[in-house]
């Protein structure tokens, strides 16, 4: 049997593509060390006492940002906040020279969300620190996955072996392809549901399963992550109404109940209810969105604790 991985093989967490199982199962042990952590009465440790974290959030974000700057707090590390909107990007100052600019500070670690994919990796080669990709456009949401893939494993014992459904907006999903990437280097079995022009084409590649039939899927699996409807991101018709997506995509407990064995239910948020599911489903014990939300906190210190331990 092999040794445990120690130390992660990477200087940055720019997608789970860049991991290998042996990254993925110690990020996911080490949360786990951090969660017994987060439920004592004193939650703080002084871990990153001695580090300095720049958030930098090209994109407006509030759950995730939020995450990890608790996760900052909790392991006592110094943090800047930085948006872009109320800055000199807005002046037309270059993406290098805003992060320059916030080493000159002497930040060890940048956590950055950009709307364009590859930013983090652009950063990673231009600047002396380590990069957490917090959400690149519509590439990759590394921090989402692991996280849901904790809950997976602290909800069913193991990923391994698991059917996951990943249903509704793939096309548009930066957590989509980071779910799929990772689900599978812990062995688990996915498959996509949505109307065919919210499926990629490429999708096939990644040797996931379609389905276009949400009760087939649901039948399938054994965990239901339902992806929001990104309207954002949408520059043309994708589906006649949302009504029409709610009748054909939409998970309510009618459906739920109907099925021949309990499923979990998961959520990236933020949740639109009546649309994705149904508040009666949001609410029940087969979802566990709000673990998703706890088990957050627990994996961003447990990546940002692991990349502090690679500095040079």
């Amino acid at each position: 049997m092999n040794e445990k991985q120690e130390q992660l093989s990477t200087n940055h967490l720019l997608g789970i593509k860049d991991l290998n199982k042996q990254d993925i199962e110690l990020i996911l042990d080490t949360a786990q060390n951090f969660k017994d952590i987060l439920n004592r009465p004193i939650k703080k440790v002084p871990s990153l006492r001695d580090i300095t974290i720049a958030n930098i959030f090209f994109e407006n974000s509030t759950r995730t940002r939020l995450s990890f700057e608790l996760a900052e707090k909790r392991l006592s590390a110094d943090t800047i906040n930085f948006s872009a909107s109320s800055s000199s990007v807005s002046k037309g100052e270059t993406l290098i020279d805003t992060v320059k600019n916030i080493l000159a500070m002497k930040v060890d670690i940048v956590v950055m969300r950009h709307p364009f994919a590859g930013a983090g990796r652009f950063l990673s080669r231009n600047i002396d620190a380590h990069i957490v990709n917090a959400g690149d456009g519509a590439h990759e949401h590394p921090t989402q996955a692991l996280l849901d893939s904790f809950s997976i494993r602290e909800r069913l014992g193991e990923v391994a072996g698991k059917k996951v459904v990943i249903v509704g907006d793939i096309l548009h999903s930066r957590v989509a392809l980071s779910n799929i990437l990772c689900l599978q280097k812990l062995g688990a079995e996915v498959m996509v549901c949505g109307p065919t022009t919210l499926i990629p084409k490429y999708i096939d590649s990644l040797g996931v399963k379609v389905e276009h039939n949400l009760r087939k899927a649901l039948e399938w699996c054994d965990v239901a992550n339902m992806l929001r409807i990104q309207l954002e991101r949408q520059d043309i018709a994708y589906f006649p109404s949302l009504r029409e997506y709610v009748m054909l995509y939409g998970l309510n407990k009618e459906i739920l109940d109907s099925l021949d064995k309990p499923i979990t239910v998961m959520h990236p948020g933020p949740i639109n209810r009546g649309v994705e599911v149904t508040s009666d489903v949001a609410d029940s014990d087969h979802a566990i969105i709000l673990d998703q939300v706890e088990n957050g906190v627990a994996v961003r210190m447990a990546v940002l604790y692991l990349l502090a331990g690679k500095r040079s």
